[in-house]
């Protein structure tokens, strides 16, 4: 799964890099992104076709969901049965999304204990998740837009971590995975593939990503283990 993630970049980087028009919103640099906080996603505007980038709460709640309280279980949808589930099925045909960040977090386990590791794209460069998109209504009329990052199995770097992997899309296909008018869902899972172990790099980190009141470049700084810990580091 994908539990945590890091977005360190200005709202003017992320715009470029993304060619995206922010709405009217404010962004900060974020270190420890956690479920059922509100995330910058990037999708198509229905009207002008153009991209842009908006804010909307991690963790997704289907249309049809009688209230919110699963949002945060709904975090990840499995690349390899979202098409066949209530939950996801429509956003994969109709609602998906980029949704950026330049690292992520998974958890080993080490005897009782559990080492953090953060993975990047490189050196830390910006890259996307495949996202899906819903909105759901409140029974006041209004209405609340959330997200999902999908996941696969993992690759080299993050099997010996964990049994999943977000999917991290290939920038060439960002148009494609945004095209509303793709709505075959066996041609777009075709991206839904893990990355290449060779362009990724992980390093443990301290256990303050553990907390999500800890939001700071020191939840994303390298340390040093002890042998007994365990270690995986890839530089």
């Amino acid at each position: 799964m994908c539990g945590r993630y890091r977005l360190s970049r200005r709202k003017q980087i992320l715009e470029e890099q993304f060619a995206a028009d922010w709405e009217d919103l404010d962004w900060k640099p974020r270190y420890n992104i956690a479920p059922t906080q509100f995330v910058p996603v990037v999708r198509r505007n229905s009207k002008s076709g153009s991209r842009e980038i908006s804010l909307i709460r991690w963790g997704l709640v289907p249309s049809w969901a009688k209230d919110s309280s699963k949002a945060a279980s709904m975090i990840n949808a499995r690349a390899e049965t979202a098409a066949a589930k209530p939950a996801f099925c429509d956003a994969l045909k109709f609602r998906r999304c980029l949704i950026p960040a330049d690292g992520f977090y998974e958890w080993q386990k080490v005897g009782k204990a559990k080492q953090p590791y953060c993975f990047e794209v490189n050196r830390g460069e910006v890259f996307s998740f495949a996202g899906l998109w819903e909105t759901w209504h409140e029974p006041s009329g209004k209405a609340l837009e959330t997200c999902s990052i999908l996941t696969t199995t993992p690759n080299a770097l993050t099997a010996p971590i964990h049994d999943r992997m977000p999917v991290i899309l290939d920038p060439k296909c960002y148009d494609l995975w945004l095209d509303p008018g793709i709505t075959d869902t066996i041609v777009v899972s075709e991206f839904l593939k893990p990355f290449d172990a060779r362009l990724m790099r992980c390093f443990p980190v301290s256990s303050r990503v553990n907390q999500p009141a800890n939001d700071d470049s020191e939840c994303s700084a390298p340390v040093e283990i002890t042998q007994t810990q365990g270690s995986l580091f890839s530089e």
